[in-house]
């Protein structure tokens, strides 16, 4: 096995993760919020707002962009970036489908400066 590789497990089917919402996957490291789109697309973040840590996980998604339920900042699912004029970042984790299951690496993807 290549140590670049991710490590994966599985958290279940698809369809236990509400369209337009998410699954929380409690880890050591902290809580990742594993949403679903409309159209099924399926992004993991941790659980918590650059803006003053509220869960994510309970946020209305809408398109590719949560909205955090305290303060409604909205952040991008896909690069864990909080949409602009607000600044900060939720670390994003890679998560993939194959035949409706869904796993999920515990290695945070690089380019978010505070995970």
């Amino acid at each position: 096995m290549n140590m670049n590789e991710p490590h994966w497990i599985e958290i279940g089917p698809l369809q236990d993760i509400p369209r337009r919402g998410a699954r929380v996957v409690k880890t050591a490291a902290g809580d990742i919020a594993v949403f679903r789109t409309v159209e099924d697309e399926v992004f993991a973040l941790r659980d918590q707002c650059p803006h003053k840590g509220g869960p994510l996980s309970q946020g209305i998604v809408s398109g590719k962009r949560v909205a955090c339920p305290l303060h409604d900042w909205k952040i991008s699912l896909d690069t864990g970036l909080a949409v602009a004029p607000d600044q900060g970042c939720a670390a994003r984790y890679p998560v993939r489908v194959r035949e409706g299951r869904v796993s999920l690496s515990l290695t945070p993807d690089e380019g978010c400066p505070n995970h």
